[in-house]
């Protein structure tokens, strides 16, 4: 945990025995009000994208909330309302939790998001809902072109003057791709696009997987003013698929850092950038100053460059948000609205530019841009650790060699509390798939021997053991999860073998999806164009056009 959070909680008021009820009409209200609020919904967040949630929530299930809290929440002082799907007891117990973690103003949304509707309101299924009904609304406001997948095939195979640029991440490309593409993510667009058009005439062409990134990647191009013709890939890699061609897998393409005149060009892309949405620069001094209101003002340092330079050097407390995801996902990131926020980069400013001109139209903080200074003896290398909140229990572990002799003997019985997701690429052999916060239901089918719980890494594990206390079994922990029993070298057991509870945990894509899978695209796409006409009855969007 970090000395802030340590000492929030520190001063943390005692939890109160009762959670005050907020009805839909006031939480509509406060959604209108310019202060900060964080309307977290606490379901599984597969349940939450099936069955559907409030535009402005952010997801925080139970059953992470040590592990993600202290990130989504930096400030304990803010108002907090806890969503579920309506029968209260799941937002009760998350209510309850925060409080003890040290939130001091938590109060639950009365008839979670069943309420929400019955009052009027509008409720989205999905992941990363806000985010990717930005994107139909961006494609509506400002008219991004868009291109076929046949007719940018054929343009392809004439050999004409054109560039395809993948705007997901480089895990994402090295998945899949479109044969010849480049990997770029989107933030990393206007910076790096200069360098691979041979000229002023070259079409650049931004794909995704689907809908969203491929219209944030072409419009940031066209509003960073680069001169080249540009258009999105209609419906992205999906639509490739459709039409039967094949896509590529392992590629690494990624682009180059530009130089000399591409360098000057992303420069100038900033500029236009900076003058046309009123970016604000904040300096070191600033950043100190911001850090000191932190008791009273929300503030989330997000550090937008690729992973390899954030490794090498960030800010301390800054949390790695590379700028095309955070625009993708922003409720990854930003749980409370109207926020500072505050986007670091290098000294050219171009990743931190396009990122900020997206956050300041999606209308969710107050959001400036901070130039790293390289040679600062303060910076930090590696990956940082969210905050976690709350003392990691003391509890009972054992060791994985351990454990793979207990289980040989049929002496214990595992519990995998990852997700569904990660539990099907490899667990423990013979583990059972469980939900943290469906524990205890299902135990007593299990045989009669101690528990051993199992996670990535084994902190969410040691959280579980006090859901189990009523269980009447002794309960242990895989000392360093299945993290430690993987670099062990003991083998792992692949797929969904042994669900304790529904696998609903995570939202799958229809790329995940099992059965026709271009009957999910067609769904997906469905659903995903058919956004924009709902966020035209959600009169809480806070979506702005630029002129």
């Amino acid at each position: 945990m970090t000395s802030a959070a340590s000492a929030a909680l520190a001063s943390a008021a005692p939890a109160s025995s009762a959670v005050p009820l907020l009805s839909a009409a006031d939480l509509r209200a406060r959604l209108a009000a310019p202060g900060e609020l964080a309307l977290v919904d606490v379901r599984e967040e597969g349940a939450r994208a099936r069955d559907g949630h409030i535009l402005q929530s952010v997801p925080l299930p139970l059953s992470q909330i040590e592990l993600r809290a202290g990130a989504l929440l930096p400030r304990f002082g803010v108002p907090v309302v806890v969503s579920d799907g309506g029968d209260g007891a799941l937002a009760e117990r998350a209510a309850r939790r925060l409080k003890e973690l040290g939130y001091r103003d938590v109060s639950i949304l009365d008839g979670g998001a069943a309420g929400w509707a019955a009052a009027g309101g509008v409720l989205y299924t999905g992941s990363n809902v806000l985010s990717k009904a930005f994107g139909e609304f961006v494609e509506h406001a400002y008219g991004t072109p868009h291109l076929p997948a046949a007719e940018i095939r054929a343009r392809l195979e004439r050999g004409d003057d054109l560039v395809v640029l993948d705007g997901r991440t480089l895990e994402e490309f090295e998945a899949f791709s479109i044969p010849g593409a480049h990997a770029v993510p989107n933030a990393e667009l206007p910076y790096r696009v200069h360098g691979l058009v041979r000229s002023d005439e070259t079409l650049v062409v931004v794909n995704c997987a689907g809908r969203t990134r491929s219209i944030i990647g072409a419009q940031a191009l066209i509003n960073a003013g680069i001169p080249n013709p540009v258009a999105a890939l209609e419906n992205g890699t999906m639509a490739w698929l459709f039409e039967g061609y094949e896509l590529a897998h392992g590629a690494r393409r990624p682009a180059p850092a530009p130089s000399g005149a591409a360098l000057e060009k992303a420069r100038e892309t900033a500029a236009r950038l900076t003058a046309r949405f009123g970016i604000r620069s904040l300096d070191a001094a600033g950043l100190v100053r911001f850090a000191a209101e932190r008791s009273s003002h929300t503030l989330y340092v997000l550090d937008v460059r690729t992973r390899a330079e954030y490794e090498a050097g960030h800010l301390p407390g800054a949390l790695w948000a590379e700028g095309g995801q955070l625009v993708q996902a922003t409720d990854r990131w930003i749980g409370t609205r109207n926020a500072r926020i505050v986007l670091v980069d290098d000294a050219d400013g171009v990743r931190a530019a396009i990122t900020a001109s997206w956050l300041i139209q999606l209308g969710i903080g107050d959001v400036y841009v901070h130039a790293l200074d390289a040679t600062s003896p303060d910076l930090l290398q590696g990956l940082e650790q969210a905050p976690v909140l709350g003392a990691t229990p003391a509890v009972p572990r054992v060791a994985p060699d351990r454990l793979k002799e207990l289980l040989d003997r049929e002496a214990v019985v595992v519990l995998d509390l990852d997700s569904s997701l990660a539990y099907e690429r490899g667990h423990v052999p013979g583990a059972h798939f469980a939900v943290r916060a469906r524990l205890p239901q299902g135990v007593e089918g299990l045989p009669h021997r101690p528990l051993v719980l199992a996670s990535a890494d084994g902190r969410l594990a040691a959280f579980a053991v006090a859901d189990l206390a009523g269980a009447g079994r002794e309960v242990w922990v895989l000392d360093g999860g299945t993290d430690a029993w993987r670099a062990a070298g003991l083998p792992l057991e692949t797929g969904a073998t042994r669900p304790l509870h529904t696998a609903d945990d995570v939202w799958r894509s229809p790329y995940q999806e099992a059965g026709d899978r271009h009957a999910a695209f067609q769904r997906y796409l469905d659903w995903e164009i058919d956004l924009i006409r709902q966020i035209e009855r959600d009169d809480t969007v806070s979506f702005r056009v630029w002129p």
